[in-house]
């Protein structure tokens, strides 16, 4: 309401202010004026001169006149009119005889036109400069918040929620544009709050899928000793009785076969289980690149517990000790890291793993001779085909020797990923078995 008033204030101001000025306008414009006895004293003065017998191209130039006679006509006489020319009876014996024609004030009235012009230019000027004015400031304190809010909501609208509304201090929808904005980052906040639920949802997803492939093989794999187990049961007692189900041994044999069907429910009820859990992973595994990998200062001497705490991969050699120094790391993450690197080399060499710990200098975006621990884990194995090595790190890439091995393709691509992310990096290559080199920066 108030900025609505003073709208209504400015406009009347403005126009008072034009009313004022034109009527200053009028006021000091002034008509050509003529002294009519000093003119009279002239006629006097024309008639006398005359009746001297002086000529009447002399008097017209003495006098600046023009002395028209009867015999002469009336044309240049009206015209004399039509140009506000001033006409007096010309007689010097008491007789009109003609008229004097005195043209010396037409010019003023031309030149009073001309300044009337200018000033009402002038006046026409200063209304339009003033509505200009008017116009810009009805634009910048109501139009523009308009359009920054309609701006807005079309952001909104396309989900960027990054964009502020300013709040101006005289900005007549200030209540509005705060409250606007308010709403902005409130589902800024719901969103990115619903995006850090999804993503915990997604990595808890993964983890108990990759959590239960484990029992679920060890389920499998003991129905598979069971069915075994029962087969040689089954044909031993019947190698016993030739083939022949009798009594006892028949009822025996019975059983044998119930437990030996029970256990080939069992197994396949965990195929389906890995079937599904499999299903469930990989609708998580686009995510995985979202991962967070929160780098911190780290004691060095956690790497060698993470190696030695790795018992089910068979026989893994430390041939020395790690560099006691501070590293940069995710703890979580290089749990992981090792993991994987250290299950690839039981999964497909079968060999024992050496794991080699040093200190090399390499140059990187910050300086040229960053320090770093450099972890080497080798196993003697046959190694990855030459033509393979630069492809292991991609993901979803499987080399020809995991053609017969379950998997995604995702282990070393989440080892050079996670390494990369704490500061370091990884490297693979043939050296009399596959080798993997993993980089951890020093403090």
């Amino acid at each position: 309401m108030k900025y609505r008033n003073r709208i209504v204030i400015a406009y009347i101001l403005i126009m008072l202010a034009a009313l004022g000025l034109l009527l200053f306008l009028q006021d000091s414009g002034t008509a050509p004026k003529r002294d009519m006895v000093e003119y009279n004293d002239r006629m006097h003065r024309i008639g006398e001169e005359y009746a001297a017998g002086r000529s009447k191209s002399e008097i017209e130039a003495a006098h600046d006149c023009r002395i028209i006679l009867k015999q002469d006509g009336d044309a240049e006489i009206v015209k004399g009119y039509a140009e506000y020319a001033l006409v007096m009876d010309f007689a010097p014996q008491g007789e009109v005889i003609g008229k004097v024609v005195w043209r010396d004030v037409s010019g003023g009235f031309e030149d009073s036109k001309d300044a009337l012009r200018r000033k009402m230019i002038i006046f026409w000027g200063v209304i339009f400069v003033a509505g200009l004015v008017f116009l810009a400031a009805i634009d910048w304190y109501l139009l523009r918040p308009m359009r920054e809010m309609r701006s807005l909501a079309g952001e909104i609208a396309k989900g960027n929620l990054d964009v502020p509304l300013p709040i101006r201090k005289h900005n007549p929808f200030g209540n509005l544009v705060e409250g606007f904005d308010l709403m902005r980052e409130e589902l800024k906040a719901s969103r990115e709050r619903e995006a850090e639920a999804e993503k915990a949802k997604k990595e808890m997803v993964a983890e108990l899928a990759h959590d239960i492939k484990t029992p679920v093989a060890t389920i499998r794999a003991a129905c598979e000793v069971m069915e075994l187990r029962q087969q040689r049961r089954i044909a031993q007692m019947r190698e016993e009785t030739g083939d022949e189900e009798t009594g006892d041994n028949a009822a025996a044999i019975a059983d044998a076969r119930d437990v030996l069907e029970k256990a080939q429910t069992i197994s396949h009820k965990t195929d389906t289980i890995q079937q599904l859990m499999e299903n469930v992973f990989q609708t998580t595994l686009e995510e995985l690149d979202h991962i967070e990998v929160n780098r911190a200062e780290e004691n060095s001497g956690v790497i060698e517990d993470y190696f030695r705490n790795l018992r089910n991969y068979g026989n893994i050699i430390l041939d020395n000790r790690i560099p006691a120094c501070l590293v940069y790391m995710d703890r979580l993450r290089m749990e992981q890291v090792i993991d994987n690197v250290v299950g690839n080399s039981h999964k497909y060499a079968g060999t024992d793993i050496h794991v080699r710990f040093d200190e090399v200098s390499m140059k990187t975006a910050e300086r040229d001779d960053a320090a770093f621990v450099r972890i080497t884990v080798r196993d003697s194995g046959p190694g990855a085909p030459e033509d393979e090595l630069p492809l292991l790190m991609q993901k979803y890439y499987r080399g020809s020797a995991a053609k017969e091995q379950t998997g995604y393709g995702l282990g070393l691509y989440l080892v050079r990923s996670y390494m990369e992310k704490q500061g370091g990096g990884a490297e693979v290559y043939n050296d009399g078995g596959f080798v993997v080199n993993l980089y951890l920066q020093k403090v």
